[in-house]
């Protein structure tokens, strides 16, 4: 049976990280649960168009209604591997350390970190305030995995599909599904 893992996408800049994501996941024949914030669509339309957005919503297996507070990823019963929240607003980040289930991609997060599963939060912000450091410690010492979207320069990347890549690869590896997707140091 394939895994299966929630791909929550909110409004922040940086929807590349979510489709690269989607991506990997689908590569590795993982089953992909597709939850949105209300402002994710309008941001992967607008940095991605509207086909990138098309192609996202394809490579998800499920599409839950943001808003749907009854979806089955909704409960802990619901088996899953894990979560990634690509990109991860700091009004998100700051519900899931507040525990404000408010939305079905908040409740989502919350419910892996109440299981003690994977969250993996491409945290996208710069520069970051007092408030967006502390609510990334509450998150952290709840379980949850904090990744900044940062280019591994190191790697040399030649465009920024290179750049989005690896760091989609990199939250994907922090689910511990498989193979190792992201490129690794050379030394």
């Amino acid at each position: 049976m394939s895994p299966r893992v929630i791909l929550g996408v909110s409004g922040a800049s940086g929807a590349a990280l979510a489709l690269d994501s989607a991506r990997h996941l689908a590569q590795m024949g993982v089953v992909i649960d597709l939850v949105t914030t209300r402002m994710a669509r309008h941001t992967c339309d607008l940095e991605l168009g509207p086909e990138a957005t098309a192609e996202l919503e394809g490579l998800a297996d499920v599409i839950h209604d943001g808003q749907n507070m009854g979806a089955t990823i909704a409960s802990g019963s619901y088996p899953v591997a894990g979560m990634i929240v690509a990109p991860c607003s700091m009004r998100s980040l700051a519900a899931i350390a507040s525990g404000l289930d408010d939305t079905l991609l908040t409740r989502a997060a919350g419910v892996q970190l109440k299981e003690r599963r994977p969250l993996v939060l491409l945290a996208r912000e710069a520069p970051l305030t007092l408030a967006h450091l502390r609510n990334m410690t509450r998150v952290t010492e709840m379980g949850g995995i904090i990744l900044p979207p940062v280019p591994a320069f190191y790697l040399k990347p030649e465009s920024v599909q290179d750049i989005t890549a690896q760091i989609a690869a990199r939250a994907v590896d922090l689910l511990r599904l498989g193979a190792v997707q992201a490129a690794a140091w050379q030394g």
